[in-house]
């Protein structure tokens, strides 16, 4: 961290490291990095992951069936016709196979969605078979144009190859649409499993929280403290304590809460935690009663607010401040001023923290952002405005 300055980023604390070791490898040999920069933007246009593979397979028989068409026997006359007749046809097809990727992938951007699955579909089709007519014509007038060994323009043979690859074009669009199909129920079945052992984690992470011994032990020990000096707050204090506890049981298989639902297990948990360091902590709250509504996952800010303690130095003359806000940009804001605890071990609490970002992540919502600096820490979490988005 850069000392007086502020960091804001979302948060991935891997891609640090690789990061400076590619800046390394590009300052050392700026040539290199530049021709892999051309290599990298250099993409042919993909519809599913397995475009390629379907034409290294089909290109060759295509294109002897095809050429057997224009040509006849002629084709297989000589070794010269058949390698050139070959080559030229072939690239001609592969020229014209990436022209069609291209095609569907902006048709796909221009009806992206699953209702808007047939237009495409039909759109596709339709250009296809056109640009088929297009391509053939071009092929058979092409070899004749060029008077390639002697070749003159078949109808029959046109009419032909034109009916027979309308209907592969037809097939492969079928084939094309279904493959990525399926990829996308692969990659949001696997989002969906990573998402369930996302929380796993974050549920054995609350129940860490729950079963620490040192918070255990120093919420009973303030009890204790408590009973013997002031009843009252006593029974206030185990109140709340069996609110913070039964919230944590609760919500073990709570995927999202209400900001509101969230807010008021932090009330509680804010109790134990002011019974202890007293005047040394201090929470100031200020939400928007529509943003209250709002959902977030479950012991969020808990997460954030443990990790402010446990990074900092709590004192009466120097109280940590915690502030809990949301903005006009659908964000919940928390901050604290930041006063580093002095010790020889290393005090961290990052592990929530990089379990929440990937919660965030595969919920498909914006990423977590963190401002740091020597004076002030500020984490900006979305609010997510459906429950029922999000769900799996």
């Amino acid at each position: 961290m850069k000392k007086g300055g502020t960091i804001q980023r979302p948060f991935s604390p891997v891609h640090a490291g690789r990061g400076a070791n590619h800046y390394a490898s590009s300052k050392s040999n700026p040539q290199k990095s530049v021709l892999c920069n051309q290599v990298m933007k250099l993409k042919l246009p993909q519809y599913s992951g397995k475009d390629y593979l379907v034409l290294a397979v089909m290109i060759l028989p295509f294109t002897i069936i095809m050429n057997f068409v224009i040509f006849g026997q002629k084709y297989f006359s000589g070794i010269p016709i058949f390698l050139l007749a070959t080559f030229i046809t072939s690239v001609s097809f592969c020229l014209f196979f990436i022209l069609c990727g291209g095609i569907a992938v902006l048709l796909k951007k221009r009806f992206p969605s699953e209702e808007q699955t047939g237009h495409r579909l039909i759109a596709m089709i339709l250009t296809f078979v056109t640009m088929t007519g297009l391509f053939l014509l071009l092929i058979f007038r092409g070899y004749e144009a060029i008077g390639f060994f002697g070749y003159t323009f078949n109808q029959k043979g046109f009419t032909g190859a034109y009916i027979c690859m309308g209907i592969i074009n037809i097939f492969l669009t079928l084939l094309f649409e279904g493959i990525a199909r399926y990829e996308n129920w692969k990659i949001n079945f696997n989002e969906t499993e990573q998402l369930k052992k996302t929380f796993k984690q974050s549920q054995l992470l609350g129940l860490k929280s729950q079963l620490n011994p040192h918070f255990l032990f120093n919420s009973l020990n303030s009890l204790s403290s408590l009973i013997n000096e002031d009843e009252e707050h006593a029974e206030k204090f185990l109140d709340e304590m069996s609110k913070v506890y039964r919230y944590m049981l609760r919500n073990d298989d709570e995927q999202l809460v209400t900001l509101e639902t969230e807010l008021k297990f932090i009330d509680s948990y804010l109790f134990l935690l002011k019974s202890r360091f007293g005047d040394g902590l201090e929470i100031i709250t200020r939400v928007s009663e529509p943003d209250k509504e709002k959902f977030i996952p479950p012991l969020t800010l808990q997460v954030i607010i443990e990790r402010a303690f446990t990074q900092n130095t709590v004192q009466k003359n120097s109280p940590l401040k915690i502030f809990i806000t949301t903005s006009s940009t659908g964000m919940i804001v928390i901050k604290n001023n930041t006063q580093v605890k002095q010790t020889n071990e290393p005090v961290s609490n990052e592990e929530g923290i990089e379990n929440l970002v990937l919660k965030y992540q595969l919920l498909n919502q914006p990423p977590v952002i963190i401002e740091q600096d020597d004076c002030n820490c500020c984490i900006f979490l979305p609010l997510i405005d459906k429950k029922e988005e999000v769900t799996v």
